[in-house]
């Protein structure tokens, strides 16, 4: 299907989706160093058809009709508006860029779209934008007038949908969209990394009539509670890693939940690891000269990294704390390996790439600060992978 990626960043979102099956027509990127990386990866966004469009533009100036017929559109606005670390203006905040997304919409008219952003969107004093949010992107023709706050506007789109959304305006050309939306855990999908994301998803009206329910999103696949059951009754990550069981997690008695045993038997996979993500991951290098030589870009030594109290970096044997972008700080050391008695260092940006799913073919070339914020705004691509899988599925057999 016809896919269109806007605020695309370094490409996390778009790779997860290009792997599921999604041909996207164009990338669309603002910032000309996160674009420099989507052009030196863009035959990974193939989906076995033609390599798409790198458009380095703000999306507010692009035509998006003509970029040809868009079935899916997916996209991570700008999440710092929204931030539990930023400054959490939302509205007020001139990077909110969800306008720009619901303008798209309305002139595109796909049959789904997926966003993405940070578990912030949710927090209570952000509750009423966001639900307006929901209702702009239910209705997108029903645009704001001259004068009106966007608190006006969300009282006029309620008062539309408990009319059952009839108005003149709201069935002009019959554009409206169900919503579904839900807060993923990305180590419930496979993802080495503790990450809480909301996932919207809306699917126009009409195929929402055919499915005759609602967009389900996946179960998840993986679980905590397994994890440590292998690691404080079978022992059986220890053994996979060919490791002696530490003293630490001997007996089960140790272990920090109390219904673990419950997950003898679960047919969920265990969260996956910072070790594991590293598994087979050559020593680091000391130079760029190094890693390439070695045919591992990114995979560079940074020199520098200290632990204090609450700075402590993740442990080898749980999944890696949320890599962030840092963009002024990483306070909680999460872009740091513990490497116990208080030693830590920093992640290269190709262990960053791999907490992040990025195959190690895919490229991170610019300067470690930048390639770390890169890294740390993208979405992990099994996440996105996951996510618009399902979400194409139920295209296909609406279509069926």
């Amino acid at each position: 299907m016809g896919g269109l990626e806007l605020f695309a960043g370094s490409g996390g979102l778009a790779l997860g989706g290009s792997l599921a099956g999604l041909h996207h027509r164009a990338l669309i990127e603002l910032n000309a160093r996160a674009c420099r990386t989507l052009e030196r990866n863009a035959a990974l966004f193939t989906a076995g058809q033609k390599t798409p469009q790198i458009i380095c533009a703000d999306v507010r100036d692009i035509d998006c009709v003509a970029l040809g017929h868009i079935e899916v559109v997916t996209g991570g606005p700008p999440c710092q508006p929204f931030s539990l670390g930023g400054k959490a203006l939302a509205y007020n905040d001139k990077r909110d860029l969800f306008p720009a997304a619901i303008a798209v919409i309305r002139a595109t008219r796909p049959l789904a779209f997926v966003l993405e952003n940070v578990k912030g969107l949710l927090r209570r004093s952000f509750q009423p934008y966001f639900a307006y949010i929901i209702q702009r992107l239910t209705y997108p023709e029903i645009e704001l007038r001259a004068g009106e706050s966007w608190t006006e506007h969300s009282a006029r789109l309620k008062d539309i949908a408990q009319r059952g959304g009839v108005s003149a305006a709201a069935v002009a050309r019959g554009l409206s969209y169900q919503v579904s939306w839900q807060l993923l855990q990305a180590a419930d999908y496979g993802v080495p990394q503790c990450r809480e994301r909301v996932f919207i998803v809306w699917l126009r009206s009409d195929v929402r009539a055919k499915m005759g329910s609602y967009f389900v999103f996946p179960q998840p696949t993986h679980a905590q509670g397994r994890l440590l059951y292998e690691q404080y009754v079978s022992h059986e990550y220890w053994a996979r890693q060919h490791l002696a069981v530490p003293a630490a997690y001997s007996s089960k008695d140790n272990c920090p939940m109390q219904a673990v045993q419950d997950f003898a038997r679960s047919p969920l996979k265990p969260w996956r690891t910072l070790r594991e993500a590293l598994t087979g991951l050559p020593p680091y290098a000391a130079s760029s000269v190094e890693a390439q030589a070695a045919g591992l870009s990114g995979h560079v030594l940074q020199r520098g990294a200290k632990s204090y109290a609450g700075h402590t970096g993740s442990v080898w044997d749980w999944p890696a704390k949320t890599i962030k972008a840092g963009v002024h700080s990483v306070p909680g050391g999460e872009n740091m390996i513990a490497l116990g008695e208080w030693q830590v260092r920093y992640l290269t940006v190709r262990e960053a790439a791999r907490v992040q799913c990025f195959p190690d073919e895919y490229v991170f070339a610019d300067s470690w600060s930048e390639s770390m914020r890169q890294i740390g705004n993208a979405v992990p691509v099994t996440l996105a992978q996951t996510v618009i899988a399902a979400v194409l599925k139920t295209l296909r057999q609406v279509s069926k």
